[in-house]
């Protein structure tokens, strides 16, 4: 439903609609108004206003929705497909352009109803009201649009989306640690105490899990489950999704079915459940920055400091969660693993600037300051990566200078860790 919810149809039908509804309204009211209007408005009067409101927003909306595409195109070539995506689902763009078609449909219904004769004199001076209202809203988005405009598509536009997006997730996980489960320990993953498995018959990636539905489940069937497939998890037929503990489950067909409508599963992965994606995405930027064609190693620098403060947050939750109460005690879920977020994080800018040496400059002193912060697994992933860049650097410098300042700094900051 809240994927429904960013489609830009969606919210177009909605305020086109509404747009008629109120082209009509104006119609209808008249019987409902009592009393004499103070003046009159001419039909030619309002007639030639609607037809301008009409004529005008069909360009507006087809000039705009050019400029949307040319925008989305840009973030695909300069930034990375996967960010385009929260272009698409831009609550601004989304708006305006609806308000443009919606201000569209009033005109050109409110054009035909009044030819039709229904708007008596009370009925037109409603109508003049309203369209009044439309053009102070149509002005308003416009303005909104022409500044929207001066970013839409850059560089650092998209990769704020793309970083907001991110700190959104990790601050969700953060609110419902282990999405609201019990913690799902190794042992545990390894060797579920389950009667069997429920595995999905599609091939795609787990978007969404439905906790509270799991939740209303294993409360009915008195049963816990523990969830193999996260979101951002890349599942084929046969694939677990969940496993269902200990003993015999009556009607067995349609509780597998239940566990499996819990899980969305979908072509791509979604920034919403899913922090590991959003790190992932940022890395792409950066990676992106770093290739022959774009040679931006600026950008892949502004990607690592982003970075570090998006894992900073992860960091403060890695400390202490003795305190921490499941909202599903029946529901186990693996945690997120430290060295999968900081592999996600570096590792593609680490390999493609291994032979820049600011870029390994900074990598190194974002890894060492991380190694401060959080638990010893954090600073153990930390420190991984940062030996990671370390040894492809050496094998990628070509000055002898280069390597000797970067192993000079490696080795500081190996010291304070």
């Amino acid at each position: 439903m809240a994927q429904m919810a960013r489609r830009l149809w969606v919210r177009a039908t909605l305020i086109g609609a509404l747009g008629i509804f109120a082209a009509i309204l104006a119609a209808v009211a008249e019987k409902y108004i009592p009393w004499d209007m103070p003046g009159s408005i001419g039909a030619d009067a309002v007639d030639s206003i609607l037809s301008i409101i009409a004529s005008s927003m069909l360009a507006v909306t087809t000039f705009s929705l050019s400029i949307m595409v040319s925008a989305y195109g840009s973030a695909t070539n300069n930034v990375t497909p996967r960010a385009t995506k929260l272009l698409i689902e831009d609550r601004l763009t989304q708006t305006v352009l609806s308000t443009f078609i919606g201000s569209f449909l009033f005109g050109i219904v409110g054009l035909i109803v009044l030819r039709t004769g229904a708007y008596g004199e009370r009925g037109r001076v409603v109508l003049f009201i309203v369209t009044i209202a439309v053009i102070a809203l149509v002005v308003i988005s416009l303005l909104r649009w022409i500044d929207h405009l001066t970013r839409l598509g850059r560089v650092g536009e998209t990769t704020d989306r793309v970083e907001e997006a991110t700190r959104e997730a990790l601050e969700g996980r953060l609110r419902q640690p282990y999405l609201g489960g019990v913690p799902l320990r190794n042992a545990d993953a390894q060797d579920p105490p389950a009667s069997f498995g429920v595995t999905t018959d599609t091939i795609g990636y787990i978007q969404h899990v439905d906790m509270p539905a799991l939740a209303r489940f294993a409360e009915e069937y008195d049963k816990d489950l523990y969830v193999n497939a996260v979101p951002g998890t890349f599942v084929y037929p046969h694939t677990p999704l969940a496993w269902i503990a200990d003993g015999e489950i009556e009607n067995a067909d349609a509780a597998v079915e239940r566990v499996r409508a819990a899980f969305t599963v979908g072509d791509e992965r979604s920034f919403d459940q899913d922090p590991r994606f959003g790190l992932a995405v940022m890395s792409e930027i950066g990676s992106r920055a770093l290739s022959p064609a774009t040679n931006d190693p600026g950008t892949a620098i502004d990607v690592i400091g982003r970075n570090t403060r998006l894992l900073s947050l992860w960091s403060a939750s890695k400390r202490d969660d003795s305190d921490y109460e499941p909202d599903y005690p029946r529901v186990h879920v693996p945690p997120l693993n430290s060295d999968d977020l900081f592999e996600d994080a570096f590792m593609l800018m680490a390999r493609d600037g291994a032979g820049l040496i600011e870029v390994q400059l900074r990598i190194q002193k974002t890894l060492a300051a991380l190694a401060l912060m959080g638990d010893d697994g954090f600073k153990a992933a930390a420190l991984k990566q940062a030996g990671l860049a370390f040894d492809r650097a050496q094998a990628a410098l070509n000055m002898d200078m280069d390597k000797e300042r970067l192993s000079k700094l490696a080795r500081r900051h190996s010291k304070k860790a």
